[in-house]
């Protein structure tokens, strides 16, 4: 009997060794997977800088270019409507300097369109 509980014995050491293997080794894998990925994370974040520093100039340029469209835009409304006011004072006035020219222009005028759109 005693014969038994050596093997038992040995075999249980065996046993624990084998477990104390697969854990070791499981913890070092373990480790290794944990570098590997600090490693690589470490290596991407110039890239993802470079990256996000490239978005952000390509949006401030976007935002200045329309910024600058915007101005212009403005300005050549603001023209726009300077022109457009300085044409109805000018036909004002001419209506009032000569009044019986401007009801022929008006009438004759009236007479085209009516022509022109009565043709369709």
């Amino acid at each position: 009997m005693k014969t038994k509980n050596a093997t038992t014995t040995n075999g249980g050491a065996k046993g624990d060794n084998l477990q104390h293997t697969l854990e070791h080794g499981v913890e070092r894998a373990t480790s290794a997977a944990h570098h590997t990925i600090d490693s690589l994370s470490d290596a991407a974040q110039p890239t993802i800088d470079h990256l996000r520093s490239g978005a952000h100039k390509a949006v401030d340029s976007a935002g200045n270019v329309a910024t600058h469209a915007a101005g212009t835009l403005g300005g050549k409304g603001d023209q726009l409507h300077d022109n457009a006011t300085k044409i109805v004072e000018r036909a004002g006035g001419y209506v009032r300097e000569h009044p019986v020219a401007s009801l022929g222009m008006a009438v004759a005028a009236g007479y085209l369109l009516s022509r022109l759109l009565s043709s369709r």
